[in-house]
């Protein structure tokens, strides 16, 4: 039986795959091509990047970032960005899983040679995940409870999305470049319509935030993402076949997480309709909102002096739970668990991030 020609080639060489994209045979070398193109395309057509600029690349091990990073690092040189790129990894403190990812991020490190930065949760906030869930699970009569874990994607989330920005501060880069992929953004945008969430549903396609241009985003440093349209499938091909060295083990937290039923969703339509994703994400960056719609105005919080909608961060509110007993504030309708801290009447631990107002106020005094 004759093998089956690449489609880019047309016969040069036999094909070694199906690019889930374009449901066409493709040799490996015409795919790197391709694939490579495209990222580079993204880059110059959204002008992601500036001459001189220093770049944090996100790294945490995983398939995404290690893509991201060998190809911003194999772009950079081939077409002259003239970047500066630096590894940034968050440690949450899951043991199993984040201790075993960040030794994948170290061999990065040295197979690109690049400089590395880890930060920890418990520096940061003086938690780690590990303490929250079971913080969590404790006011839920049951540490392997659902319930933790699923609070525990909100608690990891939101610190993460500091965290970075802190070390990215830390570093004194121009951007932060992410992993998000085509996969992640169509789950992003089905997720903010189910929640009706306008106004992450209006900033979620953009391929850069954070930015002078974004009125939506605050960041403290601005963020983008390279992989936007690259699909999932086609870069877990790519680290295959170019042999990356990556983490697989999903987090120990992650299957109770409400985005998994909305990427076993999406997974189902791209195997109907490969274009479903690229489909989806289009139609998000078409969205256009209202202008009687309420937004939300961003400030500076009170107690961080971080970016956020109201004038305590959503950071602060979960730490001030966690320190005070009571897990659940900042997650969701938290008007019960705020009446319940102020009969408290307790100052937050010194070693985190926030302290009451009161303190705050006694240390200006003293000044």
């Amino acid at each position: 039986m004759p093998s089956v020609i690449c489609a880019a080639c047309r016969g040069e060489r036999p094909a070694a795959l199906v690019r889930p994209k374009t449901s066409e045979p493709y040799c490996k070398i015409c795919f790197f091509d391709a694939f490579e193109r495209e990222i580079h395309e993204t880059i110059v057509k959204e002008q992601l990047f500036k001459p001189g600029e220093t770049i944090a690349v996100a790294a945490s091990g995983g398939k995404d970032s290690t893509v991201l990073a060998h190809v911003l690092k194999l772009l950079n040189e081939r077409h002259s960005y003239g970047l500066k790129l630096v590894l940034l990894s968050i440690d949450e403190g899951i043991t199993g899983y984040r201790d075993d990812s960040l030794e994948t991020v170290k061999r990065n490190q040295q197979q690109y040679d690049l400089p590395l930065i880890i930060l920890t949760y418990k520096e940061l906030y003086g938690w780690s995940m590990d303490e929250i869930v079971k913080a969590v699970g404790r006011k839920n009569n049951s540490f392997e409870n659902a319930t933790s874990y699923f609070f525990a994607g909100t608690f990891c989330g939101v610190f993460r999305r500091q965290a970075l920005d802190r070390g990215a501060m830390k570093l004194a880069v121009n951007k932060i470049a992410t992993g998000h992929n085509a996969d992640d953004i169509a789950e992003t945008i089905l997720m903010n319509i189910l929640r009706g969430d306008i106004a992450r549903l209006k900033r979620c396609t953009s391929i850069i935030t954070g930015d002078e241009s974004d009125d939506n985003e605050a960041s403290t440093i601005p963020r983008c993402k390279p992989l936007k349209y690259a699909y999932e499938k086609e870069i877990v091909l790519y680290a295959f076949y170019k042999r990356l060295d990556y983490f697989s083990t999903e987090c120990l937290y992650s299957p109770n997480a409400y985005r998994g039923n909305i990427r076993t969703y999406i997974k189902d339509l791209e195997r109907l309709r490969p274009s479903s994703i690229i489909d989806i994400i289009h139609s998000g960056e078409q969205l256009i909102v209202k202008q009687t719609a309420k937004m939300p105005v961003q400030r500076v919080c009170e107690r961080c002096s971080y970016c956020s909608s109201m004038p305590i961060c959503k950071a602060c509110l979960l730490i001030e739970g966690l320190n005070k007993g009571v897990p659940k504030l900042g997650i969701g309708k938290t008007e019960r668990y705020r009446k319940e801290m102020q009969k408290q009447d307790q100052c937050c631990s010194d070693q985190s991030l926030c302290h009451c107002m009161k303190e705050k106020l006694t240390v200006k005094e003293k000044d």
